[in-house]
């Protein structure tokens, strides 16, 4: 009996394969990413439970007076996953700012002076809130991982200056380590209400990887929506058992999700929250 022989199609030579194609999975990295965010968990387990209990009671006081709670920029747009969301809270809303100028100047005109000293980043903070809906007693979220840039200590500052209360998500382990760029020379940390620590390391990336002269694959960014669902949660925790439970929203993708939605919608629009 003959063999059947296999048939080869000469045109369609095989493609070599990769080296890195046959590594095995689950590789030794995703593992070792996979422990430095189950190190970050623990922490905020372990460290950070009293500090998001203090911010829950500020953005449940804010709520229940007639005041509104802000998200503003906490680290890589993380903050976006907090807002109109399913399964969270309708009371929380964006805050983000920009200001533009539009002039053109020759070269020789422009180091004139202005006969003041003006920080156009900052300055543009402070005006930004003098003309938006923040209100003294209000709540607003802000995050710096190293806690040194100028932006978010002059929100802090400003906003707390019109009597607002802030909770600050920084890394207290890598804002030890550098220098604040704001004129005041403080940290995030310093000009918070309430600083919860989202336990990045410094620099932020956490795993080695042979070959690469340095760290990678940040943790903060999972820290940040962690601690913060934390925090939503607590809220509705507590204004649940007080009897005054607050609009939270369901998926819209459910059927008689979109329903539901507006509904929800228009309970948060008539009392706030």
């Amino acid at each position: 009996m003959k063999s059947k022989s296999k048939i080869s199609n000469p045109k369609s030579p095989r493609s070599p394969v990769p080296p890195f194609a046959h590594s095995p999975i689950p590789s030794s990295a995703p593992l070792a990413y996979l422990s430095a965010i189950r190190s970050i968990l623990d922490h905020l387990e372990k460290t950070q439970l009293p500090q998001i209990d203090r911010a829950a009671d500020l953005v449940i006081h804010a709520l229940t007076h007639k005041g509104a709670v802000w998200c503003a920029e906490i680290g890589h747009s993380t903050q976006n996953d907090f807002i109109n969301r399913a399964g969270g809270l309708a009371a929380v809303q964006s805050f983000a700012q920009g200001f533009t100028v539009s002039e053109t100047i020759s070269d020789a005109l422009k180091d004139r002076s202005r006969g003041e000293n003006v920080e156009c980043d900052l300055e543009t903070i402070r005006h930004a809130i003098r003309v938006s809906q923040l209100r003294a007693g209000d709540v607003l979220l802000v995050g710096s991982v190293s806690g040194k840039n100028r932006a978010p200590v002059e929100l802090a500052l400003a906003c707390r200056a019109i009597g607002m209360k802030i909770v600050g998500f920084t890394s207290l382990t890598y804002t030890a380590k550098v220098e604040s760029l704001h004129p005041s020379k403080k940290k995030l940390c310093d000009v918070v209400d309430v600083a919860i620590d989202n336990g990045a390391p410094h620099g932020d990336a956490a795993v080695e990887i042979a070959g690469i002269e340095h760290k990678v694959l940040p943790v903060s960014g999972v820290a940040m929506d962690v601690a913060g669902w934390m925090l939503w949660a607590r809220v509705m925790e507590k204004m649940s058992d007080a009897g005054n439970p607050p609009t939270t929203f369901q998926s819209i993708n459910r059927a008689g999700g979109k329903a539901a939605y507006d509904k929800a919608l228009a309970q948060y629009n008539q009392r706030g929250y």
